[in-house]
């Protein structure tokens, strides 16, 4: 049984509870917490929009509060929540525990501590008459690729609904976010020649032709940190390139026929990965296959997108980054080198921001966890955001 809420204590952190006790884990389904959602919103009198993956085991959920016949500022954040298997949680992790004025548990920070305020205060928006609709966005797969909500801003352009301007809430400390870098992932699968390890020339190693390609991304990265070009408002102020996982081969002595590899480039605005995934592409071309294909041209190197999402880069004039500053009681405006949803609302023509309670620093972690005090400058933005949208009924 929960301890009772202190008095002065976040009105959020029952919901949050809740939020967090649903295991929605990208791999698996999210419905159970989007179903409560609806319901929750259904009990006030606001129906929802759901919109499904092909095998309908998740779904986004889209809602208006207020008015519908006009444009409206979206609070969004994503449902599904990163693995814990392999972590070394000192609690469950799906069961918020609160220690120290923090509250432990996965998606506290990433990021369902944003939901839980906009689902706690939604009764007070809509006991204030809305003059201008406060949409909610809750997305599935943010984690695996921002796949959710394409599907759902698909929807919305089909039912001609085009909201004014978007608040996603990933951890920013509550300050405002107005510009990312961007991301395409790679899959890279080399096929090589295998025979016994005693007769290695006459065979091709696919793990050795990949751990050349992955010195290469390394190299590259090198360049990127020690020349540029750079841009000191960002966290990290470089274009970075990374490798993250390697699979090949199946014992010492066997000559490796295949190995994966998945790489990523997190770029500025303004670069282009495109170049530089020709520039592997032809690193490769140069280097690696005339020696390959002189033992069997049959090997080669075989290329998937896995993800990819665009820059996001809001301009400080923006209506909805004036709007943030004010809410957030701030001149700020950040740069962060993690991508969002709200890339995808900027390129669906919709200004977005980002702002959110809990830190960056904490997301994908075990032992996540976000504040009481986050939470309650969470709050009191949103409430600050009644002021602006709502008249005292």
């Amino acid at each position: 049984m929960h301890a009772p809420v202190a008095t002065g204590a976040p009105a959020s952190i029952e919901m949050l509870r809740r939020l967090v006790a649903f295991n929605t884990v990208s791999r698996e389904s999210n419905l159970d917490l989007i179903h409560y959602a609806r319901d929750h919103l259904k009990a006030l009198g606001v129906e929802s929009r759901l919109t499904f993956d092909d095998e309908r085991r998740k779904a986004n959920l889209f809602a208006t509060l207020g008015p519908t016949d006009r444009a409206g500022i979206v609070l969004s954040g994503h449902t599904d929540v990163v693995p814990v298997e392999g972590q070394p949680w000192d609690t469950d992790p799906f069961e918020v525990v609160e220690k120290d004025g923090r509250l432990y548990g996965r998606g506290t920070a990433d990021m369902k501590g944003f939901i839980a305020v906009a689902l706690t205060l939604a009764p007070e928006f809509l006991e204030r008459n809305l003059k201008t609709p406060v949409h909610l966005a809750l997305s599935y797969d943010e984690e695996v690729g921002c796949l959710g909500v394409r599907r759902l801003l698909a929807d919305l352009a089909q039912a001609a609904i085009r909201p004014a301007s978007c608040i996603v809430g990933e951890p920013t400390g509550m300050k405002p976010v107005i510009a990312h870098k961007g991301k395409k992932a790679y899959r890279c699968t080399v096929r090589g020649h295998a025979c016994h390890s005693a007769y290695a020339p006459r065979g091709v190693n696919a793990v050795e032709a990949a751990a050349e390609v992955v010195a290469y991304l390394k190299n590259i990265a090198r360049q990127f940190r020690d020349s540029g070009p750079f841009d000191a408002t960002y966290d990290i102020a470089y274009t970075t390139v990374h490798t993250g996982v390697i699979r090949g081969g199946t014992a010492v002595n066997i000559v490796p026929r295949e190995c994966t590899f998945d790489f990523e480039i997190r770029y500025l605005p303004g670069e282009d990965p495109e170049a530089l995934f020709a520039d592997v592409k032809g690193f490769v071309a140069a280097k690696l296959l005339p020696e390959m294909h002189e033992v069997d041209p049959a090997t080669g190197f075989e290329w998937k997108e896995m993800s990819v999402f665009p820059v996001l880069d809001t301009a400080e004039q923006a209506e909805i980054v004036t709007l943030a500053r004010a809410l957030a009681r701030t001149d700020a405006a950040g740069k962060v080198s993690f991508g969002t949803e709200a890339a995808l609302f900027q390129q669906a023509g919709i200004p977005a921001v980002v702002c959110g309670p809990g830190s960056i620093e904490q997301a994908h972690k075990p032992n996540e966890y976000v504040t009481l005090d986050q939470l309650a400058q969470c709050e009191a933005f949103m409430r600050r955001l009644m002021e602006r949208v709502c008249e005292e009924g």
